[in-house]
């Protein structure tokens, strides 16, 4: 809010100037063409204003930009270092946590002195054998499918048994699946739901569970989703649909849980090679399940080629993520030792920059800018390849045609 009290004058001194100047020509103009009639003079003083002004626009702009960034260097240097909460004596819950960043952050969070409850999917796996060999005794495992209330519920007992008469600081939600890739047209409605129970009604189920625990020690709940649920990247409809649903919720519960001293952040994270992403059997199984379930008409339309193009764009996308997890895992920490953390952290390289190109320029620039971040599709669905093959020989028989005439 501060830029306000300053770029506002600069603009006021700005158009003054501009008026004494068009005043100043039309006097000058006025005094040379006496016989020409005063609009002329206004004409081409406003010419020569909007010249100059088209002129000087970069220049002024530039300056601007400067000065911004000088105020906000300055105001850096002279900020004192944010304090930050002590991890002594706080409970986090984290769900997902056989890998990824659900892992990661357990272990981090178990080093700084907060009491974890880590849920696993499977406590033989080596995920939750990786973290019982390298974490303290105040880790505890919790074998939680976020899907079964029945399992979320036993979680509760067990958290609240080992808490005692204490609250529950912090809630991490991590767990999550992305289950296909690929046009909304050729997901399976399994695949929507499977994005749904999870992302969505799975967090749903535990963040309502454990919420009176949360409240009751004022603490905050921390949600992983994705730039997808915010932003229409192609390909990603069921996954994307499920995070848009996530951070709805969670932009109301912040509002709904103000008054109680919940806080609540959503962490946006950049790609990262975590989960099934860089599995390429698990996609292979995907890719020939859908071959298998798709209708013969449809499959006709878009064709095995386009299918498998997909598939391979999606696997080319994973094995370029980043496998360093710190920027989402200190983000994490960053959000529950925070005095007022904030509703949203962008983890990871461009994301911040992917959110100002979708908010503020034009659609076809934003849209463009996501179809080239993403998925650069270079075989077109059969069906429009016949079209485009027919609509080329029509246009060649019509210009035959018309040759012939002229003879």
């Amino acid at each position: 809010m501060m830029m306000d009290d300053y770029t506002l004058p600069f603009w006021i001194y700005l158009g003054v100037l501009t008026v004494f100047i068009a005043g100043a020509m039309k006097k000058i103009l006025a005094s040379h063409l006496s016989a020409a009639p005063t609009l002329v003079a206004w004409l081409g003083a406003t010419v020569l204003v909007e010249r100059l002004w088209a002129f000087c626009l970069p220049a002024v702009l530039l300056l601007a930009l400067l000065v911004l960034a000088l105020c906000i260097y300055s105001a850096t240097k002279t900020c004192p270092a944010p304090t930050t909460l002590s991890a002594h004596g706080k409970a986090v819950l984290i769900t997902g946590c056989d890998t990824g960043f659900g892992n990661a952050s357990a272990k981090r969070l178990d080093a700084l002195g907060f009491e974890v409850f880590a849920t696993v999917l499977d406590l033989s796996g080596d995920g939750a054998r990786d973290l019982q060999r390298t974490c303290s005794s105040r880790l505890t495992l919790l074998q939680v499918d976020i899907t079964q209330p029945q399992q979320v519920q036993q979680a509760l007992l067990d958290t609240k048994a080992k808490l005692g008469l204490k609250g529950l600081w912090g809630l991490v939600n991590n767990a999550g699946v992305c289950v296909n890739f690929g046009d909304a047209e050729l997901s399976l409605m399994s695949n929507f739901r499977g994005c749904m129970e999870v992302n969505f009604f799975g967090t749903l189920s535990i963040t309502k569970s454990f919420l009176p625990l949360l409240r009751q020690a004022k603490g905050r709940i921390i949600t992983i989703s994705s730039p997808a649920g915010d932003q229409p990247f192609p390909c990603l409809a069921a996954y994307g649909a499920s995070k848009a649903a996530l951070n709805l919720f969670t932009n109301t519960l912040r509002h709904e849980l103000e008054p109680w001293g919940v806080h609540v952040c959503t962490i946006l994270p950049s790609a990262y090679r975590t989960g099934q992403s860089s599995n390429h059997a698990y996609w292979e199984q995907q890719h020939k399940h859908l071959l298998q379930s798709l209708s013969p008409a449809l499959l006709e339309d878009y064709g095995e080629d386009y299918v498998a193009e997909t598939k391979d764009l999606f696997q080319s996308h994973a094995s370029q993520a980043s496998p360093d997890l710190s920027p989402v895992v200190d983000t994490i920490v960053r959000s529950l030792l925070s005095p007022q953390p904030q509703a949203r952290y962008y983890a990871g390289a461009g994301v911040g920059l992917m959110y100002f190109i979708y908010s503020y320029c034009p659609f076809s620039i934003s849209n463009r800018f996501l179809q080239n971040l993403f998925v650069k599709k270079k075989v077109m669905p059969r069906a429009l390849r016949k079209q485009s093959g027919f609509n080329l020989n029509l246009s060649l028989h019509n210009n035959n045609n018309n040759e012939e005439k002229l003879k």
